[in-house]
C-alpha cells in the first residue's frame, strides 16, 4: 500500500483539477437505505461541475450512483477495507469523500486513517469523539451541554442499581449499536431483566442504559459547517414523542410546535459542538426537547438520512456546499430564516409489515421503515395527508367505527381530544372493555368489544376481519404482558387485512385535525416539485 500523507486538512486548498474518490453507502438496509445514494450522486455531479476527476466505489445494483454515466470510473466492488485500499493504490486518488455513504462509509474512514489515506472532510480524531460514548459525554459536560442520565454497565446487577436510581423507564442497549439495532426500552425491571437475558446476556459487550425521558419530543439538527462555523442548518420536529427511531419518526420542517427559544438554544449547542469538533462538513444532532429544556442525545458527523429531505424543503443543496467546502471553496453563511420558508415539508416513513410476515407493526427505538416519502403544504395539515397518502394509509370514513384499544389510562386520557375532532367528523367508535368504559364514561358513544384473551366472540379480531371497522388506533401497554399480546395480534390483523392502523397518539391527533381542516382530498393541490421554487 502506497503511503499517500500522514495529515490531510481539509484547509489545503484544492483549486487545480484533482482526482477525487467517493465512498458509497453499499446495500439497501434497514438504516442505510437511497438517502444516502442521493447524497453520494450530488458529490459526484458538484466535483464534475468544479471540474474534478470522480470515482466511485459502491456494490448496489439499485443506486443511481451506480449508473456508469454519472462518475468518470465506477468500481462496482464491495465495500470492505481490502478491497478499498485496493482501489486506493490503483487509482492513488488526491482526496476521498467518505461522509455521505452512512456508517458504513464512515466505519470505513476509521479504518483507511491508519493508512494515511488522504480523507476529505472533519478529522477523524472528531469522529471518535463523537462515536466514542464515554468521550461524547465528556465533551457534552466540558461545553455544559445537557444529556440524559446514562451509564455503561458489564455486571448485571450494577444495570439493575442504575435503572432503579434514575427511574424507570430506561432505554437500553448493546455498546456499539446501528441504526437502533437491539435497543429497547424497559418500564420494568422484569422488562429491563429479560432484555439483558436476551439480547445481552449470551455476549461479552457491556450494556448501555439511560433515562428515558416521557413526553419529550425529539428534533433533529442537520447542518453543514466550516472550520467549525456552521454555514447553513434545518431543524426538524418529530411528530411522535421521542421514543420512536428518527428513520421511522414523521417529521416536519420548518418545526410548527418548538417555542422560538427551544430553537435558539438547538442552534446554540450545534454551533459550540461545530467549534469544539471543528467539523468541515455535514453533520446531525439529536435533541430531546421539554419545555424549553434541551438534551443532546448524539451527534454523527457525517450526512444523515434527512439531508435529501432539508434540503429540497430549504432549496439549499447541503451536499453541494459541503462538496465545495471540502475542494477548498470559502462559504459565506447562508442561513435562511425559519419565517422565510415558502412550504412546509412532510417527510413520513414507508413501512414493509405487510410484506414481513409475523412482524409486529408497532413503532419504536430500533428502526423498521424501508423507505419514507417526501411532500409538500402550504400548511401542516396539507402536507401530512399527502404523506399519508402517498405511504399508502387509507383515510378512514365515517361509515364505519374507529376501533380504539388504548394500554395506559394516560393514552386514554390523551385520547380524549382526539376522540373529540374526530367525533366532530361523525366518528364513532369500537373498543375493549376498559377503553369503552372510559370513552362512554367521557360522553362519547363507544360500543364494547370482547379482548381476545376473554375467548368471547364478537372480538375485536372478528371485527377486524369482517371490515367493519374504519381504521383501528392501538397503542401498547408496557407494563402488562397480556396487552402486548393482545395488542400485537390487533396490529398484525390489521395490517393483514389492509385495514387502516394508527400505533402512535400524536399521529392520531394530526391525522383528525387534518381531515378536519381539509374534509375535501380535491382540496390538496398538486405540483410539479419546480413549481413550488
Amino acid at each position: 500500500m502506497v503511503s499517500l500523507q500522514s495529515d490531510y486538512y481539509i484547509s489545503d486548498t484544492l483549486m487545480i483539477p484533482k482526482k477525487i474518490l467517493v465512498i458509497g453507502s453499499g446495500p439497501y438496509c434497514i438504516g442505510s437505505s437511497v438517502e444516502f445514494d442521493w447524497c453520494g450522486v450530488q458529490v459526484i455531479r458538484t466535483l464534475r461541475l468544479l471540474g474534478h476527476e470522480t470515482i466511485f466505489i459502491n456494490s448496489n445494483p439499485e443506486t443511481v450512483s451506480t449508473d456508469f454515466d454519472e462518475c468518470d470510473r465506477l468500481y462496482f466492488e464491495e465495500l470492505s477495507l481490502e478491497r478499498v485500499l485496493d482501489v486506493i493504490d490503483k487509482e492513488k486518488p488526491d482526496g476521498v469523500i467518505f461522509s455521505t455513504g452512512g456508517q458504513i462509509a464512515q466505519n470505513l474512514a476509521v479504518k483507511l486513517a491508519e493508512y494515511d489515506v488522504p480523507l476529505l472532510g472533519t478529522h477523524i480524531e472528531s469522529i471518535d469523539r463523537c462515536e466514542d460514548r464515554e468521550k461524547f459525554s465528556e465533551l457534552c459536560d466540558d461545553l455544559g451541554i445537557d444529556q440524559p442520565q446514562w451509564s455503561s454497565f458489564e455486571k448485571l446487577e450494577d444495570a439493575f442499581s442504575f435503572a432503579e436510581k434514575v427511574g424507570f423507564p430506561v432505554l437500553v442497549r448493546p455498546s456499539f449499536v446501528l441504526s437502533g439495532a437491539a435497543m429497547a426500552v424497559a418500564t420494568d425491571r422484569v422488562m429491563l431483566e429479560n432484555y439483558l437475558d436476551s439480547a445481552v446476556g449470551t455476549t461479552h459487550s457491556s450494556v448501555v442504559i439511560s433515562k428515558f425521558e416521557r413526553n419529550s419530543k425529539e428534533v433533529e439538527f442537520d447542518g453543514v459547517a466550516q472550520d467549525g462555523e456552521i454555514i447553513v442548518s434545518a431543524i426538524g420536529e418529530h411528530i411522535e414523542n421521542a421514543g420512536v427511531h428518527s428513520g421511522d419518526a414523521t417529521i416536519v420542517l420548518p418545526p410548527q410546535n418548538l417555542y422560538l427559544e427551544t430553537v435558539r438554544r438547538v442552534r446554540r449547542v450545534a454551533q459550540k459542538l461545530a467549534k469544539s469538533l471543528n467539523i468541515s462538513g455535514p453533520f446531525n444532532i439529536q435533541f430531546l426537547a421539554k419545555e424549553n429544556h434541551i438534551k443532546v442525545i448524539e451527534c454523527n458527523l457525517r450526512a444523515s438520512r434527512s439531508f435529501p429531505f432539508v434540503s429540497k424543503v430549504l432549496d439549499q443543496n447541503f451536499i453541494d456546499i459541503a462538496t465545495r467546502i471540502w475542494m477548498g471553496e470559502k462559504m459565506e453563511n447562508q442561513e435562511l430564516n425559519l419565517l422565510d420558508i415558502r412550504d412546509v415539508g412532510v417527510k413520513a416513513a414507508q413501512f414493509s409489515f405487510s410484506r414481513l410476515k409475523n412482524a409486529d407493526p408497532n413503532l419504536g427505538v430500533e428502526m423498521s421503515s424501508t423507505g419514507e416519502v417526501a411532500c409538500f403544504g402550504d400548511t401542516l395539515e396539507e402536507a401530512f395527508l399527502k404523506s399519508q397518502l402517498s405511504v399508502g394509509f387509507t383515510l378512514p370514513e365515517p361509515s364505519n367505527p374507529i376501533l380504539v384499544t388504548l394500554g395506559s389510562i394516560r393514552d386514554k386520557a390523551d385520547f380524549i381530544p382526539v376522540a373529540r375532532k374526530f367525533n366532530s367528523l361523525g366518528f364513532t367508535f369500537v373498543g375493549t372493555e376498559g377503553t369503552s368504559k372510559f370513552l362512554t364514561e367521557n360522553g362519547f358513544e363507544c360500543t364494547t368489544v370482547y379482548k381476545i384473551s376473554s375467548d368471547r366472540h364478537p372480538n375485536v379480531i372478528d371485527l377486524i376481519e369482517s371490515k367493519k371497522v374504519s381504521m383501528v388506533v392501538n397503542t401498547p401497554n408496557k407494563f402488562s404482558h397480556e396487552e402486548i399480546s393482545d395488542g400485537y395480534l390487533i396490529r398484525r390483523k390489521a395490517v393483514d387485512q389492509n385495514v387502516p392502523l394508527v400505533v402512535n397518539l400524536q399521529i392520531a391527533k394530526l391525522l383528525a385535525r387534518s381531515l378536519s381542516q381539509i374534509d375535501n382530498l380535491d382540496d390538496l393541490s398538486i405540483k410539479n416539485f419546480g413549481e413550488r421554487i
